[in-house]
């Protein structure tokens, strides 16, 4: 056990090396399930904001920061929209211990080669801090926007797989040969980064599992109840032990959305900037999103992700919509991802 730390200092957390050690070792060892910051890239976010949030996660404490990668902003397409993975490349130069990724960028986007050397070339930058997140891809307008291919959803689906493949191998092996539906690779050297987080996001449906489990570090869930994040973890388990997998090696996050304040008033003021920025009602933000994710005071929300750690997660990352709203961001760092850690 831990000895408590002098007052005013914060305790100190256990450091696993997660992108070298052994994944059943890195689960014996993992304190508590972890937070991390999730933004939604296409809303308006600046460079500047972009750096502000970096700073002010290494600041506090938040361990990650993982944005979307979107061409098109659903609410306001005046909005503007930095490249998902020219800004992860900023910000690794810009940093030094706060991991980054994307939740997801969709196969429909870019070449599986390309994006595996973005992703490689910003872990080489950030010297080994990158996720790379993966998924098919849903948002028929920024595809309608911008030319490119959506086609139907089994398509995509069966696109993400491959190309889930091809950054697996591209990043283990030394030549990559590929024969596939939608991709061929000839004699492809190899980019050197085994330990590269690769992620996949979904629903834990039979089309984005079955890809996982047989390639991917982290299977990433969103928007659940409870009750959902329990069953989807039960399929992923399934899935795993059928396919000769032990699935304490494939670690399970959760995109959750949050609205934290030190206290209720601040909850409430929370919600109304959410609701002003989204066009929503604050009554409804805190209903709708107190049934899939944590909402309230800082010790509300450490009560929820416990149970989230209890099901078998190892990780949440909190969608803050508000990007403007670095208090928040402190909050989570000062206050959640500790009492988190303390109570391990």
């Amino acid at each position: 056990m831990l000895a408590a730390a002098p007052a005013g200092v914060r305790a100190a957390v256990p450091v696993v090396d997660r992108r070298r050690a052994p994944l059943s070792l890195f689960h014996r060892l993992r304190p508590s399930v972890r937070v991390a910051l999730m933004i939604e890239g296409q809303e308006g976010v600046t460079w500047d904001d972009w750096v502000a949030l970096a700073e002010t996660c290494e600041a506090n404490g938040v361990e990650a920061l993982f944005r979307s990668d979107h061409y098109v902003s659903g609410i306001d397409e005046s909005r503007p929209v930095l490249d998902a993975w020219a800004t992860i490349s900023g910000l690794a130069a810009r940093t030094s211990r706060l991991e980054l990724g994307t939740l997801v960028s969709p196969a429909t986007f870019r070449n599986p080669a390309v994006l595996a050397r973005s992703a490689a070339t910003a872990d080489e930058i950030s010297e080994g801090r990158v996720t790379l997140g993966l998924g098919a891809g849903w948002m028929e307008r920024e595809h309608d926007a911008y030319g490119l291919e959506f086609s139907t959803a089994g398509e995509r689906v069966a696109r993400f797989a491959e190309q889930l493949e091809i950054a697996h191998r591209l990043f283990r092996e030394d030549r990559v040969d590929h024969e596939g539906r939608f991709y061929r690779l000839h004699d492809a050297p190899g980019l050197h980064r085994p330990n590269l987080n690769l992620l996949v996001g979904g629903s834990a449906l039979p089309g984005t599992v079955a890809p996982a489990v047989r390639f991917a570090d982290e299977y990433n869930t969103l928007f659940a109840t409870i009750d959902e994040v329990r069953e989807r973890k039960g399929r992923l388990d399934a899935a795993c032990e059928q396919a000769g997998r032990d699935p304490a090696t494939l670690r399970y996050s959760l995109m959750a959305p949050c609205v934290i304040g030190v206290d209720d008033a601040a909850v409430r003021a929370s919600a109304a900037r959410i609701g002003e920025r989204f066009g929503r009602d604050p009554a409804n933000v805190l209903e709708r999103y107190g049934e899939r994710g944590p909402v309230g005071t800082p010790e509300q929300v450490v009560e929820h992700l416990r149970k989230i750690e209890a099901i078998g997660y190892d990780r949440v990352m909190l969608q803050h919509l508000v990007h403007s709203d670095l208090e928040t961001v402190e909050l989570i760092g000062r206050e959640i991802a500790p009492a988190l850690a303390r109570g391990a």
